[in-house]
């Protein structure tokens, strides 16, 4: 008898990792070299957004429309101050995030992918950091949709074209309630992991499938996965 199939959905920062304020540093960093914006970002929202619509709230609060090349440069700065940001020892894989993967890894036909807001090039800076750039088959990127809905359905279309594994046997794993609202615009399934700025009880109002304090004790959440690939 055939493995049933599963997909999982991997939000980034908050959910695998913490870079310890890198990103917020690398986009103030990027907003003074190309724009010439000097700008507190302290009070804007990066938990569970995209990186594209991060940058149009800030230019949208100082005013600011991109002419023409600047929204490139912009971004080919953002990776180069993350670059030189994440250095050895800043930031760390957040609990039991490796041996879930590995364990995802060992079970027939289940594949790890990404859901995330970054943009693949920032994506890759901070998976490559900690040495988790090999584990995922594919992913949807921040560019690809500001919106996150729109993304998580960009993510669940490119699971069954890939994978010919359908929304509701895939399982998006996040931090914020914006990755459960995704997934259920998605159609798909979602675990939340109260290791980012949100609250267990913040993420417990939203009713995720499955709630965890981290990924740390992956037993009862690969018996739900399996339970979800068997179609329960």
């Amino acid at each position: 008898m055939p493995h049933p199939r599963l997909v999982w959905l991997f939000d980034i920062d908050g959910t695998l990792l913490l870079t310890d304020g890198a990103a917020r540093e690398a986009f103030s960093n990027a907003l003074r070299a190309c724009l010439d914006l000097e700008v507190d970002l302290s009070d804007v929202a990066f938990a569970g957004r995209t990186d594209p619509l991060i940058l149009t709230d800030i230019l949208r609060k100082h005013d600011r429309e991109l002419r023409d090349g600047e929204r490139e440069r912009f971004w080919e700065a953002v990776c180069d101050a993350m670059k030189e940001l994440l250095v050895p020892g800043r930031g760390r894989l957040l609990p039991g995030v490796t041996e879930l993967l590995q364990a995802i890894a060992l079970e027939p036909q289940w594949v790890a992918a990404l859901l995330t807001g970054n943009t693949t090039p920032m994506a890759r800076l901070k998976l490559a950091h900690f040495g988790l750039q090999h584990r995922f088959a594919f992913g949807a990127f921040g560019e690809e949709a500001a919106d996150r809905d729109a993304l998580a359905r960009v993510a669940v279309a490119r699971a069954l074209e890939a994978t010919g594994v359908p929304p509701d046997r895939c399982v998006i794993v996040g931090d914020t309630e914006l990755d459960i609202q995704c997934a259920r615009a998605a159609g798909a399934r979602v675990v939340a992991v109260a290791t980012g700025v949100r609250s267990r009880n913040a993420l417990a109002k939203r009713h995720p499938d499955l709630l965890l304090d981290d990924l740390s004790e992956p037993h009862a959440l690969l018996d739900w996965a399996r339970s979800v690939a068997a179609g329960n």
